[in-house]
């Protein structure tokens, strides 16, 4: 199975796990994105890779117009229900349903390490408006915590060549590109605060956890309750620390030179 076979299949199971699972996002976050990029009342907003529109409802108060691209049916269907009305549209990254310059703003929630990075930014140049902005946002387990780094090593066993946010590696891209001005960057810190089916959930909710065949995901998800239910209090809830790390920029002018990496808020 490559690696874009085992996203396809992984995400396109995991669509329910998905979504009770997975945290929102805090609100310092979304408004310093929506601040940044200018989202607003009657802007075009891109939700790429856009899962079960865990951020896509975040934007939704702001009155601007929102379209979602994702590639797998299962989350499409989730996303379907959860904004009803909302256009949903079949596609990738690499290959984005929409027309040239037809959107003020794209964002990317826990996805863009998925994506051929280069492939990937130029869609999203060609997608967007002179000077449109671009917003990068995930939410990261805090492993300073060390039943958190358990969690993470039990990943680890089963991750593969899975992309992953925590290497880095998504960041080439920006790093090479004529097309975009250099990302800024802020972080926050945050929780995911839930039962241990929650909990349970968040790891099933993983491409490569859903992927596996059926006997050897529920052996993990067995282990990952092991590890996780000490941590309950009386009343059943975990916490888990987190931090949520954003990233934005804009397209540059065609032609334009690389400029100073901008500053993030203080």
């Amino acid at each position: 199975m490559t690696v874009n076979d085992l996203a396809a299949r992984g995400f396109d199971r995991a669509g329910d796990a998905y979504e009770r699972g997975r945290p929102s996002y805090p609100r310092a976050a979304v408004d310093l994105l929506v601040r940044e990029l200018g989202i607003a009342a009657g802007s075009d907003v891109l939700d790429v890779g856009a899962g079960t529109g865990k951020f896509t409802r975040l934007l939704a108060p702001t009155g601007a117009r929102l379209v979602a691209v994702e590639p797998a049916a299962g989350m499409r269907a989730v996303l379907a229900g959860v904004l009803p009305g909302l256009p949903v549209l079949e596609g990738s990254a690499e290959a984005l349903p929409l027309g040239h310059a037809s959107v003020d703003t794209v964002v990317v929630a826990q996805a863009f390490h998925w994506f051929d990075g280069p492939a990937a930014l130029a869609e999203i140049a060609r997608v967007l408006r002179p000077g449109g902005g671009l917003g990068l946002i995930w939410n990261v387990r805090d492993e300073s915590a060390g039943w958190v780094a358990d969690l993470t090593a039990l990943l680890d066993e089963h991750a593969g060549d899975a992309p992953r946010y925590r290497n880095g590696h998504w960041r080439a891209a920006f790093d090479s590109t004529p097309l975009f001005a250099p990302l800024a960057e802020h972080r926050f810190a945050s929780e995911h605060a839930g039962d241990v089916a929650a909990m349970r959930d968040r790891v099933a909710s993983v491409s490569f956890v859903a992927a596996l065949p059926d006997d050897a995901r529920e052996r993990l998800l067995r282990r990952v309750e092991a590890v996780v239910a000490p941590q309950a209090d009386a009343a059943g809830r975990v916490v888990m620390p987190c931090r949520t790390d954003v990233y934005w920029t804009r397209a540059r002018p065609p032609g334009a030179s690389a400029g100073r990496r901008p500053a993030g808020p203080p």
